[in-house]
């Protein structure tokens, strides 16, 4: 990780170690939120409604199809999982013709913390056609992130099979574990899970490298991939313009016109937003107060750092919490 100034002011040193691009993705986290055992008898389709979360769907037995908002049905077969990166609307069905019903109307039993077995309204009628394990996940970035915001809406594992072969073999051993049905199994999954959502992330970014332009594309330039994953690793950190000309090994001018070219934004800008991104996580994840936020991103009032929130995502920063607790995150 990168190495904290002496004092906001002064210039970072120079990174050592992993690339920048590799630099990011060793402080991506992704966590479990909650997953379930989902039990269906065909016909059946399901309606799942946005969420700040991702979600993510592994096919244990039977062929369905998922359709997410505004794109066509695709048909998934046993064994193929699915990750939804920014949680959007989407419906999964035996056929697509079925008329969904929402998930909230299911029935719903807890088997133990953040776990729970899903059934339909035709649990009595015999053996399930389909059987799936679907979940939710916390990512520790913002949902504007540009890592998250130049992700599909819908990412399956099978594309990216290729890409990493450690994501055909998770594919194999969940397959196994849920056909084993061991005790413990449900638990056991959830991590195997994250583990694949995990991966499927990394081999889709790998193949997002292949793309001369863009965000990823920028972190591949030797410095300004330096600079940005200095800002994503510290954006607490005072990131002024002469620093990051100095973490480039540059002039001011010829910096910040090589950062625009790259990146598409302004360097203050582009700090402004990755520090408002780490404000609204300590605000509405970690709980943290408006004044200490500010404070420790270097603001000198809490109004000048309230203007910048607002200006940035949208609404005031004391609405954060709360808007993010109405749409169903943690």
């Amino acid at each position: 990780m990168l190495d904290r100034f002496s004092s906001p002011g002064t210039a970072a040193p120079a990174l050592t170690g992993p690339d920048p691009l590799t630099q990011i993705l060793l402080g991506l986290r992704l966590e479990g939120v909650e997953y379930g055992r989902c039990l269906m008898h065909a016909p059946w389709a399901v309606s799942f409604p946005p969420q700040p979360t991702a979600r993510f769907h592994f096919v244990a037995s039977g062929s369905c199809w998922l359709r997410a908002a505004g794109q066509e049905w695709v048909q998934l077969n046993a064994g193929d999982a699915v990750l939804l990166p920014r949680g959007s609307a989407h419906v999964l069905a035996s056929a697509p013709e079925v008329q969904p019903v929402d998930i909230a109307s299911l029935g719903r039993d807890t088997v133990a913390d953040e776990l729970y077995l899903l059934r339909d309204a035709a649990a009595e009628a015999g053996p399930p056609t389909h059987v799936m394990f679907c979940g939710s996940m916390q990512f520790n970035l913002d949902p504007l992130h540009p890592l998250l915001a130049m992700m599909p809406d819908v990412i399956r594992a099978g594309d990216l099979a290729q890409r990493d072969p450690t994501v055909p073999v998770l594919l194999e051993a969940m397959e196994r574990e849920v056909a084993l049905n061991r005790i413990g199994a449900c638990g056991i999954l959830a991590r195997m899970a994250d583990v694949l959502a995990a991966s499927i992330i990394r081999a889709w970014v790998e193949c997002a490298c292949s793309n001369p332009s863009g965000w990823i594309a920028a972190l591949r330039c030797p410095g300004v991939g330096k600079v940005l994953a200095a800002i994503h690793t510290a954006p607490e950190l005072d990131w002024s313009v002469p620093a990051l000309a100095n973490l480039m090994g540059t002039s001011r001018s010829r910096f910040a016109q090589a950062f625009k070219d790259s990146v598409g934004e302004s360097p203050a800008r582009y700090v402004t937003k990755i520090k408002m991104f780490q404000a609204r996580r300590w605000i509405a994840q970690d709980g943290m107060r408006v004044t200490v936020a500010a404070d420790r991103l270097g603001y000198d009032s809490e109004a000048s750092f309230s203007r910048a929130f607002k200006r940035v995502l949208g609404h005031a920063p004391s609405l954060a919490k709360a808007l993010a607790e109405s749409l169903g995150g943690r």
